[in-house]
């Protein structure tokens, strides 16, 4: 507690749509890792067109070797994964165009990738776009959902609001 019984102010962040197309709660997701929201808080987007964007302003910290799924870091230390489809490491980064580096310090809304939706579904794998806080335990107090399961969304749009620790 700070001087005279008030808090440090909570910070809160939002995370947009990676993507256009329609939100999906961590719970409808097709992976039980992912809907037990055992890798952290966040959602999915079914992606309609293959732009992928950054959902924060952030640090880009790691491209997977198959680059499937980027790692982002704000200055307050959130750490965000941007994870391409699912069981898309199968595939060894094949329908994947990464368009950032690590290192990169990028805002919301770049565009971070290029994912060919016709490659991934061709291999018979689920296209969700899957925006994660890996690190919830350690950095939030609370997530919210702005947007309802389901509902349509353009890249940038705001899809959930985080209240960090």
């Amino acid at each position: 507690m700070g001087l005279f019984g008030f808090g440090k102010k909570k910070i809160t962040d939002v995370l947009s749509s990676p993507a256009t197309g329609k939100v999906q709660t961590l719970e409808n997701v097709a992976n039980p890792v992912f809907a037990q929201k055992v890798m952290g808080e966040g959602f999915g987007i079914v992606p309609e067109d293959e732009n992928i964007y950054s959902p924060i302003t952030a640090t880009v910290t790691s491209v997977f070797k198959t680059k499937h799924a980027i790692g982002l870091e704000t200055d307050d230390g959130l750490e965000v994964m941007v994870h391409m489809g699912l069981d898309t490491v199968e595939l060894n980064g094949e329908p994947f165009e990464i368009k950032v580096n690590e290192g990169d310090k990028i805002e919301a809304n770049t565009l971070i990738a290029i994912m060919d939706l016709n490659k991934v579904k061709d291999a018979g794998k689920d296209t969700v776009v899957l925006t994660i806080v890996t690190n919830t335990a350690d950095k939030l107090e609370k997530a919210d959902m702005t947007a309802k399961n389901t509902s349509s969304v353009n890249n940038g749009d705001e899809v959930m609001a985080v209240i960090l620790k």
